[in-house]
This record gives structure tokens, sequence and C-alpha cells, in this order.
């Protein structure tokens, strides 16, 4: 009697075929979920951000006899200022109403301010940015001109 004994060590190439193709599936499903929480990430931070400089707007405006910061820039509210809007780093009675630096956009990384004077609203960006701020109404939104982020797929500007 002439039995061979065969060692199975290893796995077969349609073993290793099922496992290959179950793993590509995984990643199929799981990789979309992945990209939609980042996006969904950055448009928190972004509203977040929207409501802290927006809260600070107004706090500069309640303690600066109803004047909103000067077209000079939204800078004073990262440091000290006095009653009349100068900045005081040293002495200044009010603020900082932000903490360390101008937060940056986290749609576009960028931390630029657009700024206007004038009643009219914030007119569309021309590229994608930073910040739009209008100094005569306190008017303050993100700068972004996107077409990921229109809910209908086109271009529009993200308002909130």
């Amino acid at each position: 009697m002439n039995t061979q004994t065969r060692n199975q060590k290893g796995f077969t190439l349609v073993e290793l075929l099922i496992v290959v193709i179950i793993l590509g599936i995984l990643a199929a499903v799981v990789i979309p979920q992945f990209n939609n929480a980042a996006s969904e990430s950055k448009e928190s931070a972004l509203v977040a951000n929207l409501a802290t400089v927006r809260q600070a707007i107004e706090m500069y405006k309640v303690q600066h006899n109803d004047d909103f910061p000067a077209a000079a820039g939204l800078a004073d509210l990262t440091t000290a200022t006095d009653v009349d809007g100068t900045v005081n780093a040293a002495t200044g009675a009010y603020g900082p109403y932000l903490r360390n630096t101008f937060p940056k956009n986290p749609i576009t990384g960028d931390n630029t301010i657009t700024i206007s004077t004038g009643a009219s609203a914030l007119s569309a960006p021309s590229a994608d940015g930073g910040w739009m701020y209008n100094s005569t109404t306190g008017e303050f939104r993100a700068e972004i001109l996107s077409t990921t982020l229109a809910q209908d797929g086109t271009t529009a500007l993200w308002t909130l």
C-alpha cells in the first residue's frame, strides 16, 4: 500500500482570492464613510468658528458704544482695547475677545479677511479665501466659492 501523506500548511489560491475579494468589498463600503466624516468635521468647525467670531463682534459692539470693530481689521478682537476702539495691549479695559490669533477658515485653511464698508450686504467672493466682514453692518461670514459645498451641485456661495 503506497500512501502519501500531504502536508497542508498553507492556504490555497482560491482561499486567498476569496479573502482579498472580501477585504476589497469592505474597503469599498468603509472608505466613503471616512470621506464624509472629514467633510462634516470641517463644516462643524466652520460653524463653530463663525459662531465664536460673531459672538466676539457682538461683545465688542456692546463694550464700544455700539460700534463694530473698525474697517482696519478684526485684529482688535485679539488684543485689549480702550472704549474708543484704540488698541492698547498694556492697559486696555476691554478684550481680548478671541484667544491667540484669528481662526482659520477650516474649509480653505485661510484666515485672511476681506473687509467691506457701507450698508450693503457682502458681495459674492472672487475666489476661495478666508472670511468676509462688513465693518458697517457687522456681517461676518465665510468666503467660500465651491461646487463641493453647494447642495444642488452648482457653484454657489455657502453662507452661514
